[in-house]
């Protein structure tokens, strides 16, 4: 297997502290800026795996992101996200990190190192076929998410994942890889710089795609939106204006009596 970790190759940058501010802002964002261009060679990869997920949550699964350090934080934001946008259950979209809920804050050492937790954390969510899990490691080396996709695939449990290192371990495990190759980073191995960037964006753009399709979203808005704050009603209130043709007073009524945009829309066109 030829596999070049480029995620810790030396940067093509050098003697840092000696530049000023404006020098290290901008080439950080130089480097930021060549991201997005390779999430995009990776267009075809994360469609072939988005369709898996849509397949497998039409049919009652549910999607599980798994990593460790950066990559594992990732995956929690994205599914912690879902809810409160797509108006989706917490159990929909699940969040796990190697060391647990601890080192969603913390370090803990060695755990990503471990080859068991992994599936045993799996597992304390009744997984089964009807799921299916993505592992998320910038280096495509991390043996808490590459062993835990080896007992997934050993279960017929579909599994994917997102990795920035060309013919890594994880990519060769993940029956869907996807790997954005985003070179370098601009503090030599820093991963969590371009290839978290390229991990989150990859994130919004499988789990946005994916409550799209479910129907969760009506025409380019976030219909079931859990109304949380002020500034969430303040936008199912604007959203009832605009697709009604109504004032802001009977706007408000319609949220408070049917709680959500969608709710409100389907019962005023009914009545």
């Amino acid at each position: 297997m030829n596999f070049i970790k480029t995620t810790e190759q030396d940067s093509l940058y050098n003697g840092l502290e000696k530049m000023s501010t404006s020098e290290l802002l901008t080439n950080i964002n130089k480097e930021d800026k060549k991201v997005a261009f390779a999430v995009e060679k990776s267009i075809p990869e994360i469609e072939k795996l988005t369709e898996q997920i849509v397949l497998k949550l039409k049919d009652g699964g549910r999607l599980f992101y798994i990593g460790a350090g950066t990559s594992g934080r990732l995956g929690i934001v994205d599914a912690s996200e879902c809810p409160p946008t797509f108006g989706v259950s917490h159990d929909l979209v699940i969040g796990l990190i190697a060391g647990g809920d601890t080192a969603i804050r913390n370090a803990v050492e060695f755990a990503e190192d471990s080859k068991e937790e992994g599936w045993r954390d799996l597992k304390k969510f009744k997984i089964s076929e009807k799921d299916i899990v993505i592992g998320i490691a910038a280096s495509g080396t991390t043996p808490y998410v590459i062993h835990a996709l080896e007992k997934c695939n050993h279960n017929n449990i579909i599994t994917g994942c997102i990795t920035c290192n060309e013919k890594s371990p994880l990519a060769l495990t993940a029956k869907y890889p996807v790997t954005v190759i985003v070179g370098p980073e601009f503090v030599t191995g820093s991963s969590r710089m371009k290839a978290g960037t390229a991990q989150k964006l990859v994130l919004n753009m499988i789990s946005t795609t994916t409550m799209i399709l479910l129907g969760k979203v009506k025409g380019n808005k976030m219909v079931d939106m859990q109304l949380s704050n002020n500034k969430l009603v303040d936008r199912a209130e604007k959203m009832l204006v605009s697709e009604l043709n109504i004032d802001k007073g009977i706007a408000k009524l319609l949220i408070k009596k049917y709680g959500n945009v969608r709710n409100a829309l389907k019962n005023y066109t009914n009545e």
